[in-house]
C-alpha cells in the first residue's frame, strides 16, 4: 500500500491470508469467491442475499401505497425527500458510533430496528390506515436506522477478510445489492396482484430476522485496543471530515463518485426519452429497459469480477471506470436505437460496478480502523445524495437543452472533469496495494 497516504493498522481480527492456486481457464474471469471461505464474512454476505431482495419489496410498496392513497406522483417525490434527510444525518452519526462501539452490537440494534419498522409498515397497511403522514414517518424511521446500519456493516468487512481480498469482498456484496435492485422490483410487481401489497412489508420483516440471526453469529467487533474511548458526537463527525481532507486519496475517491453520479446519472430523463426518442419501440417497454439496463450491467460486471478484482493499482481502476462510465453515458445520449441505448447503459453499469468495488476497497484499506465507520458514513451520504442531485441537474438541463443533449453533455463532462482531476492531483493515480 502507498504509505504516503495512510498507515493502515494491522487488524488482529482479520483472517490470515490463505494460499490458493491461480485460477485457470474461464474461472479466472468469473467472480472471485475467496472471501466466502471465511465463515464470518460468509454469514454477513449470505444475509445480504435475503435482505437485498426484501428491502426492494418495501422500496416498491411504499411509493405504490402513497400513490394509491393520493393519486399524485408529487407525493411520491415528497416521500423520497422525507427519507433522504434522516438517511444523511444518521449515516454521518452512525459512522461516528461505529468507530466508538462494538460494530456487531450496533448491527444487531439497527437491523432489529429496521425489522420492527417493516412490521409497522405491514400493520398500517393491513389495518387500512391510509395515512400518508404515517407512511412518511415510518419511511424516515427506516432510513434513519439504515443510515446507522450501513457504516458499521461496510466498515466491518475489513475485520472479516484479509486486505488482499477486500476488492473481491466488495464485488460480492455489490453484485448481491445490484441483483436485488433487478429481482426485487420484478418480484414485487408479480406478487402484488397475487398476495396484495401489505404482505410485501411482512416478507421484508421476516427476511430481516434472517439478517439479525446472521449478525448475532458474527464475532465481536469492538474498537481496537489502541483506540481511546470516545463519544460519538459532532466533534467526532467533524474529525472524520478533517481526516478526509488530510488524506487526498480518500477525498478523491469521494469526488470521483460525485463527478460520475451528479454529472452523469441521467435517470430523471428516462421517462421523457421513453416517450419521445424511443416511443416507436413502445413507451412502457422502453422505460422498463432504460431503468433496468444499468443494474443489469452492474450485475454482469460483478459476475465476471475476476477479470479485475485482483488489480493492485486501485487508483487507476477508479479513474478508468469513471471515464468509461462517462463515455458510455455520452454514447447512450447519441443513440437513436433503443437496443444500442440499452447496450451503452449496461456498459455504464459494468463501469459503475468496477468503480464501486475499488472505491470501497480504497475506503477500507486507506483508512485506519478507528476511522472506517466515519468514512463509510460519508460514503453512504455521497451514494444516496449524488443521484438525487443528478435528478435535479439533468431534469433542469433536459428542459433547457433537450434530453439527448443533456445526457451526452453530462457524459462528456464526466470524462473531462475526471481526467483533469486525475492529472492535477496525482494521489489517486499513485494509490495501489
Amino acid at each position: 500500500m502507498d504509505t504516503s497516504e495512510s498507515s493502515t493498522a494491522e487488524e488482529s481480527t482479520a483472517p490470515a491470508p490463505a494460499q490458493k492456486p491461480d485460477r485457470r481457464g474461464w474461472r479466472r474471469f468469473a467472480m472471485d469467491t475467496r472471501p466466502l471461505r471465511h465463515p464470518a464474512y460468509r454469514r454477513l454476505w449470505s444475509s445480504t442475499i435475503v435482505t437485498a431482495v426484501g428491502s426492494q419489496l418495501t422500496a416498491v410498496a411504499v411509493p405504490k401505497q402513497i400513490y394509491d392513497i393520493t393519486g399524485s406522483s408529487a407525493w411520491v417525490g415528497y416521500a423520497s425527500l422525507a427519507g433522504l434527510l434522516p438517511l444523511m444525518v444518521f449515516a454521518l452519526w452512525g459512522g461516528a458510533i461505529a468507530d466508538s462501539m462494538d460494530r456487531r452490537k450496533l448491527l444487531l440494534i439497527t437491523n432489529s430496528g429496521i425489522a420492527v419498522t417493516s412490521l409497522l409498515f405491514w400493520i398500517q397497511a393491513v389495518t387500512g390506515m391510509e395515512s400518508v403522514a404515517a407512511l412518511m414517518v415510518l419511511l424516515a424511521m427506516q432510513q434513519a436506522f439504515w443510515g446507522l446500519n450501513a457504516p458499521a456493516r461496510n466498515a466491518s468487512i475489513a475485520r472479516l477478510v484479509p486486505a488482499e481480498e477486500l476488492t473481491a469482498a466488495n464485488a460480492l456484496g455489490s453484485t448481491v445489492m445490484q441483483t436485488g435492485q433487478v429481482v426485487g422490483p420484478l418480484l414485487a410487481g408479480a406478487l402484488i396482484p397475487v398476495i396484495g401489497l401489505p404482505e410485501l412489508y411482512l416478507i421484508d420483516a421476516v427476511a430481516l430476522c434472517v439478517t439479525v440471526w446472521a449478525v448475532y453469529k458474527l464475532p465481536a467487533l469492538p474498537p481496537s485496543a489502541t483506540q481511546t474511548k470516545r463519544r460519538a458526537g459532532v466533534r467526532e463527525i467533524a474529525a472524520g471530515f478533517r481526516y478526509i481532507a488530510l488524506h487526498k486519496v480518500l477525498l478523491l475517491s469521494f469526488l470521483a463518485d460525485i463527478i460520475a453520479m451528479v454529472l452523469g446519472m441521467p435517470r430523471a430523463l428516462f421517462p421523457q426519452l421513453a416517450s419521445q426518442t424511443y416511443a416507436p419501440y413502445g413507451e412502457g417497454l422502453a422505460l422498463g429497459l432504460l431503468f433496468a439496463a444499468i443494474p443489469i450491467g452492474a450485475v454482469l460486471g460483478g459476475l465476471f469480477s475476476g477479470t479485475f478484482s485482483r488489480a493492485r493499482r486501485h487508483g487507476w481502476m477508479v479513474i478508468g471506470a469513471v471515464v468509461a462510465w462517462g463515455a458510455a453515458i455520452a454514447a447512450f445520449g447519441l443513440s437513436d436505437s433503443l437496443w444500442l441505448a440499452v447496450l451503452f447503459l449496461a456498459l455504464a453499469g459494468v463501469a459503475d460496478m468496477v468503480s464501486m468495488v475499488f472505491r470501497g476497497a480504497i475506503l477500507l484499506s486507506a483508512a485506519t480502523d478507528e476511522m472506517r465507520g466515519r468514512m463509510q458514513g460519508v460514503f453512504t451520504v455521497v451514494v444516496a445524495g449524488g443521484p438525487r442531485l443528478a435528478d435535479v441537474l439533468h431534469g433542469t438541463a433536459g428542459s433547457a437543452f433537450g434530453p439527448r443533449a443533456a445526457v451526452t453533455g453530462g457524459g462528456l463532462l464526466v470524462v473531462a472533469v475526471m481526467l483533469v482531476l486525475a492529472a492535477a492531483v496525482p494521489a489517486l493515480r499513485r494509490y495501489r496495494i
